[in-house]
């Protein structure tokens, strides 16, 4: 009984900033990594980085460096995605998901367990 839930997206206007939390349950404490999705309309889903909580490591994609962070509290199972500075083409849905490796790949495929998504609308 996986289960994944994000929380935290919106509108908000270019500049802004949200963080997106992903709550876990059901997964094995200090086992697991929670990685970070989004997928734009007509797109393919794209890694935007992950935190492995067996690892104690965050990792973050090229293009979400110096904008974005991950961050997590162990203790409630729950991933943080810190979003500054947001553009339009930020927009899409964000999702979370779970390995059962900890390793934080960016293989989506890899990701045994997903979350339903949040919406994040950046308007110009």
């Amino acid at each position: 009984q996986v289960q994944l839930v994000e929380s935290g997206g919106g509108l908000v206007q270019a500049g802004g900033s949200l963080r997106l939390s992903c709550a876990a349950s059901g997964l094995t404490f200090n086992t697991y990594a929670l990685g970070w999705f989004r997928q734009a309309p007509g797109m393919e889903r794209e890694f935007i980085g992950a935190i492995s909580f067996r690892l104690t490591k965050t990792y973050l994609t090229d293009f979400a460096k110096g904008r974005f962070a991950i961050s997590g509290d162990n203790a409630k199972n729950t991933a943080y995605l810190q979003m500054n500075d947001l553009k339009p083409e930020d927009t899409a849905v964000y999702y979370c998901a779970a390995d059962n490796y900890g390793l934080g790949y960016r293989d989506e495929d890899l990701y045994l367990y997903w979350g339903q998504g949040t919406q994040v609308t950046v308007s110009s």
